[in-house]
């Protein structure tokens, strides 16, 4: 077995034939068969009995069909949904996406943040009634809230918005408003420019400098290695402290605690991909071809994405438009759902 397993992985159900292979019923008179009901027990001093029922010829067996389900290559994440109940099949790979609003309604597609999840968008599509009048999507990315991420994935700005465009084509979306959160806004902008038939409309809510700049991507990897040993509890203080406004750390104790439990309950794995994804935004998007009805919002004290950030992008993107929420940081629905309210409402109407 030692010496086996050095070479090759070992799975449940295995068989290794040693001593007679044929077996030495056959030799006896008369031969003794094992028959369907007959039990072989197999007994080692120390370590217990293995017991194994003879079934039927005709039977299935169960541990090879278990295994042609499974792989050796660990899934992070799939715990999450019992086994991946509720997930949706996207790009050879498993997503949580669902769709609410109306069906007939135009499409309103969103995309969150790196250490996010789908549901942060909730109290804007409950605030402006949206699903109401709007066909909606909603999708974790890879890794992310219910998506699980396999070790064999490399994933990327590029492989996050081909899942995107992936969705679209599933749900046979055209000419969507898509609503963006920080690394989201990358993955919005690489669809807009790749596959401009898709978009019509794009919300920013503070996007990052593009590129990013060498220091945000050090500290981008560094995050990841920190994750990936000592887990996300080891990096929330500093994430939310950075990441949100003097008034929201004094006002908003909410605000805050979603802050936190959006980060803690992220996997680590997961989160440490997305980190390196967005490390690996070494170039800048030409900004200039995006067709689409552009509205930026940020926060008068977002660290990540400040209003020069912001208006650099207004510059580029042709009609492009900044909103600066006073008072805010990085974290604006949970810091200030009111103020995004007002800035969306009238954008989306127009």
């Amino acid at each position: 077995m030692k010496t086996l397993s050095e070479g090759q992985t070992l799975q449940p159900g295995d068989v290794i034939a040693t001593g007679t292979p044929a077996g030495v019923g056959f030799g006896q008179k008369p031969p003794v068969w094992l028959k369907p009901g007959d039990v072989v027990e197999v007994s080692v001093a120390g370590l217990g009995v293995l017991s194994n029922k003879i079934a039927e010829p005709t039977a299935g067996n169960q541990t090879i069909s278990r295994l042609s389900r499974a792989s050796h290559i660990p899934t992070s994440n799939l715990n999450k949904t019992c086994g991946g109940f509720g997930l949706t099949s996207i790009n050879s790979k498993h997503l949580y996406y669902r769709q609410a609003g109306i069906e007939s309604g135009p499409p309103l597609l969103f995309i969150h943040s790196l250490g996010g999840s789908s549901e942060v968008y909730t109290p804007l599509i409950t605030s402006l009634g949206l699903e109401k009048s709007y066909q909606i999507h909603l999708v974790d990315l890879e890794g992310h809230g219910l998506s699980p991420t396999s070790a064999a994935s490399t994933i990327s700005i590029s492989s996050y918005a081909s899942d995107i465009r992936a969705i679209a084509e599933h749900a046979k979306i055209r000419g969507a408003t898509i609503v963006a959160h920080s690394m989201g806004c990358y993955i919005a902008l690489t669809l807009a420019l790749k596959n401009p038939e898709l978009v019509s409309k794009l919300v920013l809510l503070g996007p990052p400098p593009s590129p990013l700049p060498e220091v945000g991507r050090n500290g981008s990897i560094a995050r990841a290695a920190t994750v990936r040993e000592r887990g996300m509890a080891a990096v929330v203080d500093a994430i939310v402290a950075m990441g949100t406004s003097a008034k929201s750390k004094t006002d908003n104790p909410v605000g805050i605690a979603a802050a936190r439990m959006s980060l803690l309950g992220q996997d680590p794995e997961g989160y440490a991909k997305g980190c390196t994804a967005l490390a690996g935004v070494i170039e800048a998007l030409p900004l200039n071809q995006i067709k689409a009805q552009t509205l930026i919002i940020t926060g008068d004290e977002d660290k990540a994405s400040p209003p020069q950030v912001s208006e650099k992008y207004a510059d580029e993107i042709k009609g492009g438009k900044v909103v600066v929420l006073p008072q805010v940081g990085h974290w604006h629905l949970l810091e200030d759902l009111n103020a995004v309210t007002k800035a969306l409402g009238p954008f989306l109407e127009s």
